[in-house]
């Protein structure tokens, strides 16, 4: 059941970025939603099919993107073991390390798309590269992951919830 809920919210994030956000000139150059789906993950699940979800993730924005392939797998698994380090030797969790945590994944980003346009067409990136954007993403950021983990959070509780309803109403039909 907890894989339905991965991949609808994965479906509808990438629904939201590619076909909702953009026809709003506020969210037009958002920042990459479904890194509120890599946190939530970090967060709250500590399986190691995470990894494999995240490259699933990541496979999905890599294919409907035009950035280079691996792109949003490399910072989606970045994003995921920066996390789960910092909670082993940082933090547990907390309203900071959220918003932390927030502003490293869109920096990680850009990061690395820094990265790749240097090694293509050298030195002369760092003068055209747009920072305004990765700016206006952050700020984006900041307000936006750590209400939408915790949105996502509660989503996630409440379906094991109404799962876990609905498994004993079947279990009390099939017995009766």
């Amino acid at each position: 059941m907890n894989a339905v809920f991965f991949i609808g919210l994965t479906v509808f994030l990438v629904v939201v970025q590619t076909v909702i956000l953009p026809s709003f000139s506020w969210f037009s150059q958002c920042f990459d939603l479904l890194i509120i789906n890599v946190l939530f993950l970090s967060f709250n699940v500590s399986h190691y099919s995470v990894v494999f979800a995240i490259l699933v993730i990541g496979c999905i924005m890599d294919s409907i993107s035009g950035v280079p392939f691996c792109y949003h797998i490399f910072s989606y698994l970045w994003i995921y073991i920066i996390v789960r380090i910092a909670r082993q030797l940082l933090f547990q969790r907390s309203l900071i390390f959220t918003y932390i945590i927030s502003l490293v994944a869109v920096c990680i980003e850009h990061g690395l798309l820094l990265f790749s346009m240097f090694v293509s067409q050298g030195s002369t990136v760092f003068r055209d590269f747009n920072f305004g954007l990765l700016i206006r993403q952050e700020l984006w950021a900041v307000v936006l992951i750590p209400p939408g983990v915790w949105f996502v959070t509660v989503c996630w509780h409440n379906w094991i919830f109404i799962a876990k309803f609905l498994q004993k109403q079947m279990a009390q039909k099939s017995r009766g």
